[in-house]
């Protein structure tokens, strides 16, 4: 687990150089913190790993979209892969370029469509002939032909949760690798379309190189079928979905996983073309922890429960997916330790955040929970009515609140009673 920006100091948790306890005491929990630093190792690990060869990254929005996060990828001269037009006012905004962000996605309405065209996205990842039909529609009507790639599903297994597996022939996701070189056919006949690429997206939190060998396989397999077709595919855009340690996992170094990726590649003879890479959790998930308060320990017949101020709402992959996120107390105290669930004070007995761990706490003390940097804030939600917490960006020696708290009356301000 590379969480080298966030290090006992003395028995007490840092930030790279500020203290947990000095962010939890200035700006309350639950606490997102992410660390500068942290994003930045990732990211370059990715951009040096690309340097001299055909390849580019593409930031997966959906894992962080916190503007101060885009705009430290963005002042490294990072790519933006976005999945609503939601997501590229926030790439805007952040100083991200239209030119270097790709449009995925399953269900794209109109209108996003029409925003993404104007802004001059560089390439739409198209999933259906229905997508194809109104994208060339929508671009006909304001007078552009649109860039696309579709994303063909290669029936790959990842290796990891159902509910993050995505290239399966069960899955949503993509177009059947069996009728994607007639999908093909049907793009390249539009008038107002452009066929510049082809892209894959296997699943998420894959901790083996070899399923993406198997599917870059695959489409090169077909790449070859829909140029004898006589439609050029200029770019491969192989996906995100590189697993991150959370706990025993051990994932490939991100540089290696690149470089094994390329020579592949360009062994198979096609290193003349451009590689896209979209990582997401990644360069974000050990980059942030998420601060919270034990308000209670609660000893009970056959669990012990130390309930925290930070919930499911907070933090969902636990209560989604079963997660398992790292949990330890930010001050190292001599008091004995016993094992208890933790969880949080919403309505449901769902609302957990890590099961049978053994902590030396009491009351009042700070936990930090790990691994909460992708997925974490962009996730969370106000059940119960429960404002959504503060994010805080860590950078040295200081820390900038990148996301105030949310306070209750905001959560119902646009709300209103009937009349009379």
């Amino acid at each position: 687990m590379n969480q080298s920006a966030f290090a006992f100091v003395d028995g007490v948790l840092h930030a790279e150089g500020v203290s947990a306890v000095s962010l939890a005491e200035q700006f309350g929990t639950p606490l997102f913190v992410y660390s500068r630093a942290a994003l930045t190792q990732a990211y370059e690990a990715y951009a040096n790993a690309c340097a001299g060869r055909r390849a580019f990254v593409h930031v997966a929005v959906k894992a962080n979209s916190n503007l101060a996060v885009l705009n430290v990828f963005a002042r490294l001269g990072a790519g933006f892969d976005i999945v609503s037009s939601g997501e590229l006012a926030r790439v805007l905004a952040a100083g991200g370029k239209a030119e270097n962000v790709v449009f995925s996605g399953v269900g794209k309405h109109a209108e996003e469509m029409r925003e993404a065209l104007a802004a001059g996205v560089k390439c739409f990842n198209v999933e259906s002939i229905p997508e194809l039909d109104r994208l060339n529609a929508v671009a006909a009507s304001i007078g552009k032909k649109a860039p696309v790639s579709l994303r063909v599903n290669p029936d790959v297994d990842p290796k990891t949760h159902p509910y993050i597996s995505t290239g399966l022939k069960a899955n949503k996701f993509g177009v059947a690798f069996s009728e994607a070189r007639a999908t093909y056919r049907t793009a390249a006949a539009m008038p107002n379309l452009e066929v510049v690429g082809i892209d894959c997206h296997i699943g998420s939190q894959i901790t083996e190189i070899s399923p993406y060998l198997d599917a870059v396989d695959k489409l090169l397999e077909l790449v070859e079928q829909i140029e004898a077709d006589g439609t050029a595919i200029h770019h491969i855009d192989v996906g995100g979905g590189l697993g991150i340690t959370y706990d025993s996992e051990t994932p490939p170094d991100i540089g290696e996983f690149v470089k094994t990726l390329l020579d592949h590649i360009e062994a198979r003879g096609h290193g003349f073309r451009n590689v896209f890479f979209e990582p997401g959790r990644s360069v974000t998930g050990n980059a942030g922890v998420l601060l919270t308060r034990v308000e209670f320990l609660k000893p009970g017949e056959e669990k012990n429960f130390a309930i925290v101020d930070a919930a499911m709402n907070d933090l969902a992959r636990p209560a989604m997916y079963q997660a398992f996120h790292a949990i330890e107390p930010a001050v190292k105290r001599e008091v004995a330790a016993q094992v208890y669930d933790v969880v949080g004070p919403v309505c449901e007995s769902g609302d957990w955040l890590g099961r049978d761990r053994q902590l030396a706490i009491e009351a009042g003390d700070l936990l930090v929970i790990r691994s909460a940097g992708a997925y974490g804030f962009v996730m969370s939600s106000n059940y119960n009515t429960r404002p959504r917490a503060a994010e805080v960006m860590v950078d040295g020696g200081s820390a900038h609140v990148v996301r105030a708290r949310e306070k209750v009356r905001d959560l119902f301000s646009g709300e209103s009673v009937l009349p009379g």
